[in-house]
């Protein structure tokens, strides 16, 4: 009866991530178009025909249609389906490791979902269209210092710092290059990381995004999809999403073992 109603719950948060994938697909594609994003029909992305229910059902329709508008018979963007079936994965991949592995808080959990929620919209945002969006990140940082100080008992001091460290280190190389090397995004994606992660685990998230983002450089230059050049240009949100959802689980921990190796 337990694993049966285990099954069950797993299902219902792999079909509820799913169901908010959709909606990111929805709100990236419509905030890169000025459009309202409710109190309006979705609609095909190429000839614009409003979409019936059915047609809006995450992974299933994609799957039913074969990845094509039913209408103008053009693809349907292959990356709405696969961030409706990564959001189900990845809500079921939270509950586990906060309420099973961890045994933690549902304050957590609940935390955790909403945040990286906000991940993915800054993660397609800025791979899709080269933007972090402002509307995006200010309210993810409020919500994520309320959920770490009234819930969670993270120190304010422990916060702050993490400001100072996210949102300093990318100011600098901003202000030094003046915004040649990186965005006015990424210093306020480093302020809103600050603040979810706080001191130390921002410094891991900081160092990841930096390995990702040049593992993925060597990548793309040994495939001759990018040359090397001074104007030659990699988003990085999408390495700094990455980073943080690994901080929020690993970086605390990375940085002990990494001390205590000198200690």
């Amino acid at each position: 009866m337990e694993q049966g109603l285990t099954i069950i719950i797993y299902a219902l948060l792999f079909i509820f991530g799913a169901s908010i994938g959709s909606f990111i697909n929805c709100l990236v594609w419509r905030q890169n178009n000025n459009m309202k994003v409710v109190n309006a029909r979705s609609q095909c992305v190429h000839c614009g025909r409003q979409l019936s229910w059915w047609e809006n059902v995450p992974i299933f329709s994609f799957l039913f249609l074969r990845g094509r508008c039913r209408t103008c018979k053009k693809k349907i963007p292959a990356y709405y389906f696969v961030n409706e079936f990564f959001c189900g994965f990845l809500f079921v991949c939270v509950y586990w490791t906060i309420l099973i592995h961890f045994q933690d808080s549902w304050w957590r959990f609940a935390r955790d979902i909403v945040l990286l929620s906000f991940l993915v919209v800054i993660f397609f945002g800025d791979m899709l269209y080269r933007v972090i969006w402002p509307i995006v990140i200010w309210p993810a940082t409020i919500i994520g210092f309320l959920f770490n100080w009234l819930f969670l008992g993270v120190p304010i001091s422990s916060m702050l710092i993490g400001v100072a460290i996210g949102g300093g280190f990318f100011l600098v190389q901003y202000a030094v290059s003046r915004g040649r090397w990186i965005g006015g995004g990424d210093v306020r994606m480093g302020v809103m990381m600050g603040v979810w992660l706080g001191f130390p685990a921002i410094v891991a998230a900081i160092f990841m995004a930096y390995f990702l983002g040049g593992f993925a450089a060597i990548l793309l230059l040994i495939s001759k999809k990018k040359k090397w050049s001074a104007s030659a240009q990699i988003a990085f949100g999408p390495f700094l999403a990455l980073a943080t959802i690994w901080a929020l689980y690993h970086g605390e921990k990375s940085i002990n073992w990494i001390i205590s190796l000198f200690g």
